[in-house]
């Protein structure tokens, strides 16, 4: 969901150096003066205790986290928080002792769920250091009048120094959130509630200081625009629509292959559209791609041509284009009827994909030379006669893990044959946002899930599941923690 953004990177990042000529950004990274990203209410797998957080286990840190905040004061829960509905708090002495816990229905542990209250970790520096910068850039973007600039410089100031303070009364969106948290979190520290809220948070919060949902002329105006356009039409972008020029003489299934490797390695992917990159990885010492499931992936989607696709795209622009070239592959070579693809219903984490955005991607395909113009217009085509569909429910900029969707969502899910989640913030929705040990079975976090399900991910964040042993030690030895952050590594998870 390249180049470099400017932007302060989390301490626990420095020294961190990536492979000549291959660039990658995270959420939050932005482009100069543009802007750029770094980057239901079921427990997690099968715990249904009434009294307990309602992702399972204690809110913790991995280790005591240094500072005078009040021992007294409990930890925020990951989902709905204390207080809300039939859902209790959790204890001081639960939280001091920061322990993993086995859930009573399920035999996967819970883990404690990831804080920014450290300093030195990697949620830390990015409530800290790549917020302020994302509002000091989009105040750039755009020549905001006064007010707005006064509205970003409030928020600025509260997200680093002050407390959470809730939506005003005549949100459109106001019990949506407050249902989402919002009225327990308020008055906290955003350092002091679950990272994945605090990061949500932001972003609903920079729409509002810019004008995004207010009656207004700002009103609808993507912050983040000029970025994901800037990308969308990079040099860059038309040397990887160039290189399918190169797979067209191969085997469909090839082509698959190499556009399924496109679509995972998002604005990396070069290394997806030349075949000869899965063969090197293969040979590395530490291979990039630290799980495969590929090939349980293909057996889903046979040949049949009459299932269901849904992915859960990520981001726009450069890394959209090679999930909606995988998608219309799929479609054209009958292993797949049908594709939904799940955008976000605004503007969020600065390139998540909007309608906005797939239109904007189409365009640039039908627009380009050679074999790419082919897929735009089968994308196109496809689009307009309902083979392809767009959904942007509510629950996509959620600050919740999946295993908290509503119904109707959940629904979409079952009936499909597959559904594919892709990015980082996906992942950390989907496993739920939390330390968990890297051999937690990819399995036994997904479990909830309504249908097969599908991972394809870079790595940019603590969140991983599903490793060997012998590949979290590999790891480890080769590059200490770096390999969880640095987004130089991948996988490709499948839960049946």
């Amino acid at each position: 969901m390249a180049g470099h953004r400017h932007l302060p990177a989390p301490r626990r990042r420095e020294g961190v150096r990536r492979p000549p000529g291959r660039r990658h950004r995270r959420r939050g990274a932005l482009p100069g003066l543009l802007l750029r990203r770094h980057p239901g209410r079921r427990p997690l797998p099968r715990v249904r205790r009434p009294a307990a957080p309602p992702h399972g286990g204690d809110v913790a840190a991995p280790h005591p986290r240094p500072g005078p905040r009040d021992p007294a004061r409990p930890l925020p829960l990951a989902g709905r928080p204390a207080g809300t509905g039939d859902r209790a708090g959790v204890s001081s002495g639960a939280r001091a002792r920061a322990r993993v816990t086995v859930s009573r229905m399920s035999d996967t542990p819970t883990a404690p769920v990831i804080l920014g209250d450290r300093p030195g970790t990697f949620p830390h520096g990015v409530l800290a250091e790549r917020h302020p910068a994302i509002i000091r850039q989009v105040r750039e973007a755009f020549p905001y009048g006064p007010a707005q600039h006064r509205a970003l410089d409030a928020l600025l100031a509260e997200c680093t120094g002050g407390a959470v303070e809730p939506l005003p009364a005549g949100a459109h969106d106001r019990e949506r959130w407050a249902a989402w948290g919002m009225d327990s979190y308020a008055g906290r520290s955003w350092y002091d509630v679950p990272w994945l809220w605090s990061e949500s948070w932001f972003y609903r919060r920079l729409l509002d200081a810019v004008g995004y949902f207010g009656p207004g002329p700002w009103q609808g105006i993507d912050p983040f625009r000029p970025s994901k356009l800037a990308e969308l039409d990079s040099p860059a972008t038309d040397e990887e629509l160039a290189a399918l020029d190169d797979l067209a003489g191969r085997p469909a299934d090839e082509r698959a292959r190499a556009l399924l490797h496109g679509s995972l390695w998002g604005n990396r992917a070069d290394l997806g559209f030349r075949l000869s990159a899965e063969g090197a990885e293969r040979t590395a010492a530490v291979p990039a791609l630290v799980a495969d499931d590929s090939e349980r992936l293909w057996t889903l989607l046979g040949a049949s041509g009459t299932g269901t696709l849904c992915l859960v795209a990520d981001n726009a622009d450069r890394e959209l284009v090679p999930d909606l070239l995988l998608v219309a592959h799929l479609l054209a070579h009958g292993r797949i009827g049908r594709a939904v693809l799940h955008v976000k219903p605004y503007p969020y984490y600065v390139s998540d994909a909007t309608t906005a955005d797939v239109v904007d991607a189409v365009r640039r395909l039908t627009g380009a030379q050679g074999a790419a113009a082919g897929y735009g217009r089968g994308l196109w085509d496809a689009l307009s006669d309902g083979r392809l569909t767009l959904r942007a429910h509510p629950f996509s900029c959620a600050p919740l893990p999946y295993a908290e969707m509503p119904d109707d969502l959940r629904a979409d899910f079952a009936a499909a044959t597959l559904t594919v989640v892709k990015g980082d913030l996906n992942y950390r929705r989907l496993v739920g946002d939390r330390y968990w040990p890297p051999t937690t079975p990819f399995a036994g976090v997904t479990d909830y899930f309504p249908a097969p399900v599908a991972a394809l991910r870079t790595l940019k964040s603590d969140v991983v599941t599903g490793l060997t042993a012998a590949t979290e030690a590999a790891l480890d030895a080769a590059e200490g923690r770096r390999w969880r952050t640095a987004g130089t590594h991948a996988l490709i998870q499948v839960r049946t």
